[in-house]
């Protein structure tokens, strides 16, 4: 069994508008996942800096991003990035080029960890409804590929507010949704539009948003998670 979990951090600023990314952090370790798919992981302006720095993730958590050489400073490509346990071996990682209409990306790694090998997709969809399901659309060819070799997870903020059209549709074809539930705001649960998905040959076991007294604050989406099992 392994933990997965999906987590908009909003470049660690909290829902009392500060910046602190040691919060951040500290909502990570609550989750106790084995992988994190981040969104609104690097700073949005300048450098685009991790949101969180390197050094104090590896000083005050299990967790080390996976390399994407990108950018010396950035945790992610386009905001986002995958954190997985310092235990974890990488198989292989790469970023994903996707229509776009504001600047978004999407993310790859396999992961071998406890035993198990597995693809995770992480994605941050634009705003406007089109556009969402052409990276949909993207996505979906990317992650059916590499399913022949291995089974796939899919994490992240799809922006989608719709009970099930739009690109939630297009997912849904080829891909089965774990009902977390709602994550987004943090202050007031009004929208799912954080979810994980997974492929056939995987089961969910358990899932759940993380609703704390620290997420509530840390990020104004709350990080939802699933615990999931070979199928």
């Amino acid at each position: 069994m392994l933990k997965v979990a999906s987590y908009n951090i909003h470049k660690s600023i909290g829902t009392d508008r500060r910046r602190n990314p040691g919060r951040t952090i500290e909502v990570l370790n609550e989750l106790d996942a084995d992988i994190i798919a981040l969104q609104e992981a690097d700073r949005r302006f300048g450098r685009r800096a991790a949101a969180i720095p390197e050094l104090m993730l590896q000083q005050y958590s299990d967790y080390r991003a996976v390399p994407l050489d990108v950018q010396n400073d950035s945790m992610g490509w386009h905001g986002n990035a995958i954190l997985v346990r310092k235990s974890a071996n990488v198989l292989m990682h790469d970023i994903i080029h996707i229509p776009y209409l504001e600047p978004r990306g999407a993310v790859l790694a396999q992961i071998d960890i406890n035993g198990t090998s597995l693809s995770v997709l992480g994605m941050h969809l634009d705003l406007s409804g089109l556009w969402r399901r052409r990276q949909a659309a993207a996505i979906i060819k990317l992650a059916k590929e590499h399913g022949r070799h291995l089974p796939t997870v899919l994490m992240g903020d799809l922006n989608e507010w719709s009970a099930s059209g739009g690109c939630l549709s297009d997912f849904g074809r080829s891909f089965h949704f774990i009902p977390c539930g709602r994550s987004f705001h943090a202050r007031g649960r009004v929208a799912e539009l954080d979810r994980i998905m997974h492929c056939d040959r995987l089961k969910p076991l358990d899932c759940g948003v993380l609703n704390s007294a620290s997420s509530r604050k840390a990020s104004d989406h709350l990080p939802i998670w699933a615990d999931i099992g070979l199928a």
